[in-house]
């Protein structure tokens, strides 16, 4: 599970970067890089999950 997570945050800034670099109309650029932080706030939360159960696991 975490590394899905390091992925979708890795994803996530691409998708912002890209659509930053690539797309001409402001509209596009916020709806991407809305997108693109959406999938970084996944994937925090989805490191964020797999570090408690990691803990819990361990006794911590």
């Amino acid at each position: 599970m975490r590394l899905v997570g390091c992925l979708l945050l890795l994803s996530g800034f691409v998708l912002s970067v890209v659509a930053l670099v690539l797309l001409a109309s402001l509209g596009q650029r916020f709806a991407f890089v809305g997108a693109g932080l959406g999938v970084e706030v996944l994937g925090v939360a989805l490191l964020t999950r797999a570090n408690t159960a990691i803990a819990k696991e361990q006794g911590r």
